[in-house]
């Protein structure tokens, strides 16, 4: 039985390492496989060398990542907030409404999120829903309206400048 201490490469599998440059009559003698002058005949060149041309590291931008200019971003609002404007007295709750409290910016887009409970049936407008969200609204008798995207249908506008990523 083989034990892990007997293990041992087998007989001239393991062979020393070539020492060029040792003259003319052994293998590798004179030029040493580094060919007849040039630049790779010399000493070490890095392996990163790029034969002065701007070394990769240094073309490449400090800052990674990359920032999807046509990212929709939507304000999270709870169903607990909801179910706060629904007690009073609100039988509607829609984006504009949301604007007028204050609780949204002119221009901000809004999803409805499950978190929280609705007791109340009410009629809920926003740009998106969660599907936990939906299911309590229309559970506790209430209706749900998605508002109209205000750049459309297709994707948004891009954000930045002219030299923004199209």
């Amino acid at each position: 039985m083989i034990k892990l201490h007997d293990l041992q490469p087998p007989k001239g599998s393991n062979r020393p390492k070539r020492r060029v440059g040792r003259g003319i009559a052994g293998k590798g003698g004179k030029t040493a496989g580094r060919g007849t002058k040039g630049q790779g005949a010399r000493d070490t060149i890095p392996a990163n060398f790029e034969g002065g041309q701007l070394p990769l590291t240094q073309r490449v931008p400090k800052l990674r990542g990359f920032k999807n200019p046509f990212r929709v971003e939507y304000v999270p609002i709870n169903l607990s907030r909801v179910s706060e404007l629904a007690a009073q007295g609100n039988t509607a709750v829609t984006v504009d409404l949301l604007r007028e409290k204050g609780i949204v910016g002119k221009k901000e887009l809004v999803k409805i999120l499950g978190n929280g409970t609705i007791d109340q049936a009410v009629r809920v407008e926003a740009h998106g829903f969660s599907e936990s969200a939906r299911q309590a609204i229309e559970a506790a008798g209430g209706s749900v309206s998605v508002a109209p995207m205000p750049f459309g249908n297709g994707r948004p506008p891009v954000r930045g400048n002219a030299l923004a990523n199209r």
